[in-house]
């Protein structure tokens, strides 16, 4: 992987390189640059495709606390570094989290908005304390400990060996600092009025985390067009599992932008 000094963080990321128009792909909480293969390997002819590890995950080591709005400016410092004055923002989950906020810090970069299985707002009450659980747990005794427990709320079910094993080499600090940013974020729904930059909302039906009612949420409150796609069967990373559907969906978004 390449890296880039961004805002004091040194930030890994990959790029497809090319001269087609540029896509920024985040990804969500406990995942790395790795669950876009499906989208780098169907747009990767066309588009110049740039995946990221976010403060956390993967290469990316947090410094210290830091919010979403800190993410967004490390987005944004990465186009800056490769040279892209705008490109399509996109991410799953908290990568949705953090896009939505590099379209609100800067609006004149985004050409538009891949939104999957995300939402605005922040986590509803009756999930706080069961999440808190996980994390204490994973603290105390390791992920080995959760695993299962959480991968049927990202990926569904299975057994997602290559996952478990890239949470079980997680430093438990840097787990920490991204769960305390998740849990911590702000509602940015009363904003979703300003975002007027053209977006693609993915959700799958079967996602465990958000329910597709918070992406109907975003479709109705963004103020550009925004479609949703419900991805039969999807899991909260439907993307990953559910490839075809979204890659659809993504590619002929993409053309529309044309």
């Amino acid at each position: 992987m390449a890296s880039a000094q961004i805002s004091g963080t040194t930030i890994h990321y990959e790029d497809t390189g090319g001269s087609g128009p540029a896509v920024i792909l985040s990804h969500g909480f406990l995942m790395d640059h790795t669950m876009f293969d499906p989208q780098v390997a169907a747009l990767k002819s066309t588009h110049r495709v740039i995946t990221w590890d976010e403060r956390g995950f993967g290469g990316t080591r947090a410094t210290g606390k830091f919010t979403y709005w800190d993410s967004a400016r490390d987005v944004l410092g990465l186009l800056d570094h490769l040279g892209i004055d705008k490109a399509v923002v996109g991410g799953m989950s908290q990568g949705g989290f953090l896009s939505l906020r590099v379209a609100l810090t800067a609006p004149e970069r985004v050409r538009g908005l891949i939104l999957i299985d995300t939402q605005a707002g922040t986590e509803d009450a009756d999930k706080v304390e069961g999440y808190g659980q996980l994390h204490d747990a994973w603290m105390a005794y390791g992920s080995a400990a959760v695993q299962d427990v959480i991968s049927g709320i990202i990926l569904g079910a299975g057994s997602w060996d290559p996952w478990y094993a890239k949470w079980a080499a997680m430093d438990k600090e840097q787990f920490s600092l991204a769960f305390d940013c998740l849990m911590h974020r702000d509602d940015v729904t009363p904003r979703l009025g300003e975002i007027t930059a053209p977006a693609l909302i993915i959700h799958g039906d079967n996602d465990a985390a958000i329910p597709v009612s918070k992406a109907e949420t975003l479709r109705d409150g963004l103020g550009g067009p925004a479609k949703l796609v419900v991805v039969a069967g999807g899991t909260h990373a439907a993307n990953l599992t559910h490839p075809e559907p979204t890659n659809a969906a993504i590619s002929r978004f993409l053309s529309s932008l044309a």
